[in-house]
């Protein structure tokens, strides 16, 4: 019983841990874009970074629940 419980967290923090990762790596490939190639100022980098973050979060989670 207490494996089934270590092995269920372990799962959990694999998927949670993939999703952050998946939200980081976008937000900040959105803001190296927007603020360096497109030389967008720095509070509108950080608006997209953040709104892109949200979205690769949102279909990393419905990816891992599949």
């Amino acid at each position: 019983m207490r494996d089934l419980i270590a092995n269920g967290g372990t799962a959990a923090v694999k998927k949670w841990g993939f999703v952050a990762m998946h939200a980081a790596v976008a937000a900040t490939f959105m803001f190296l874009l927007q603020r360096f190639f497109m030389n967008a100022s720095q509070e509108t980098s950080l608006l997209w970074a953040l709104f892109f973050a949200a979205c690769a979060a949102g279909l990393a989670y419905k990816q891992s629940i599949r």
